[in-house]
């Protein structure tokens, strides 16, 4: 059992031991700055931003001629990146792209694989995803003529917090056709077991998709033994590749010969793509569903971020990720709990992401108040704060620095001092 104590000199200690201490010096930490929002953006790295600035670089210096330079290498950035990509996951290296946005590759998805019929037309979903999921499935459904009051098959959840695993595999009728699932729930936190529900899934020959946007980055996957159908994530989370960074498509090889649900010219065969032709010659792999041209300055930064992780390596990332956030949730134990604020995400390792789900009436409020002592946190409704340790740049002894200020807003109360109003970013 994992022993903590409640002093700066043991998380100090901590930090001395950290294997992943050095890292930190490769982000743009800011003085005086606690961030724990790197579940919604990442923080910039030094190498992120040399790569970019590589690519700006050959931009002003070949013009049209960037798609030739370094064997091809920006032409086909989108195999360089997705094979990287595909290590974290431990997928084949032509079964991931980078492209687009995560909401236009779940349309992606569904697009290619939701042929519903009279007998089987429902996708199932939980309640508590991402809502752009949500509105994606929606209007895919409305796409094919139904009603998604009827075609959306909805797993609720009992206490609005988790979902129950077996309750989503109750609802694996006759009648669906698609399942589309969230890793990690942003919210509370909760890891799905991805390999229990795919195998059910696909017992009953149900297509199974799979949204990693807050688990890639800071949970290792095997998807050679979870073997979903599609997978779909954002880069700019744990990732750390920016600000609207390129998104990232999974399509198993058992697949590649489907006809994408939306095509373009660059999902076209490189050998026959400039021949400019009206039939679409679809490349036999994840980079036949690409679109449009890649959008280099958005793809640099994550292939300098990418860097830092094979240097590091997940299993490494994943080892502090769990023990920093059971720091956190000790320290809370500790000291919070008299003040009103409570863990809402699950405690064991294997069910737990990369976030902490901190619960108070005054959440929103308190969130204000952090901003104040230099803490960026991130608020969700209704009562959360969530905190992210992410493990490449956030020490110990933010964590304790963490706990301190929280403590002192609930004594001093200073959350009084701000307003229930939300701002348009939350």
């Amino acid at each position: 059992m994992v022993r903590f104590e409640n002093s700066l000199e043991f998380a100090k200690r901590k930090d001395r031991e950290d294997v992943l201490s050095d890292i930190r010096e490769r982000f743009s930490i800011q003085e005086n700055v606690i961030y724990m929002d790197g579940n919604s953006l990442g923080l910039c790295s030094k190498d992120a931003k040399e790569a970019l600035f590589h690519v700006i670089d050959l931009w002003e210096k070949h013009g049209i001629g960037i798609w030739d330079v370094e064997d091809s290498k920006y032409f086909l950035y989108q195999k360089v990146l997705g094979e990287k990509l595909a290590q974290l996951i431990n997928a084949e290296a032509d079964e991931v792209t980078v492209m687009t946005n995560t909401t236009i590759n779940i349309h992606q998805g569904i697009s290619t694989f939701y042929k519903p019929t009279p007998e089987r037309y429902k996708i199932l979903v939980d309640d508590l995803n991402f809502p752009t999921d949500r509105y994606a499935v929606d209007s895919q459904v409305r796409l094919k003529g139904y009603d998604p009051r009827d075609a959306v098959k909805v797993i609720p959840s009992p206490d609005g917090n988790l979902i129950s695993e077996d309750a989503i595999i109750e609802g694996m009728t006759d009648d669906v056709a698609l399942i589309l699932l969230p890793s990690v729930l942003y919210r509370s936190a909760q890891l799905l077991d991805m390999e229990r529900i795919t195998a059910e899934a696909h017992k009953r020959g149900i297509i199974i998709g799979w949204d990693l946007c807050h688990s890639i980055g800071a949970i290792p996957h095997d998807f050679k033994k979870i073997n979903p159908d599609f997978a779909v994530w954002c880069n700019y989370k744990y990732m750390s590749a920016g600000p609207g960074a390129i998104a990232s498509f999974y399509i198993n090889k058992k697949h590649f010969g489907m006809e994408p649900g939306l095509a373009g010219w660059h999902g076209n065969n490189k050998e026959t793509q400039f021949k400019l032709l009206n039939d679409f010659d679809h490349e036999l792999n994840a980079h036949g569903w690409q679109t449009g041209t890649q959008p280099l300055f958005s793809m640099a930064p994550l292939e300098g971020v990418l860097k830092i992780y094979h240097e590091v390596g997940m299993e490494k990332i994943r080892a502090k990720s769990l023990d920093i956030t059971a720091y956190l949730m000790n320290l809370v134990d500790e000291r919070l709990v008299k003040y009103g604020y409570s863990i809402g995400n699950p405690r064991e390792d294997h069910k737990r992401g990369g976030h902490v789900c901190l619960v108070h009436e005054e959440a929103y409020r308190i969130c204000k108040a952090l901003k104040k002592h230099g803490v960026i946190p991130d608020y969700r409704e209704p009562n959360v704060i969530r905190l992210a340790p992410v493990a490449l740049y956030v020490s110990y002894e933010n964590v304790y620095r963490l706990v301190e200020i929280l403590e002192e807003i609930a004594i001093n109360k200073e959350y009084e001092n701000y307003s229930n109003t939300r701002t348009l970013v939350v």
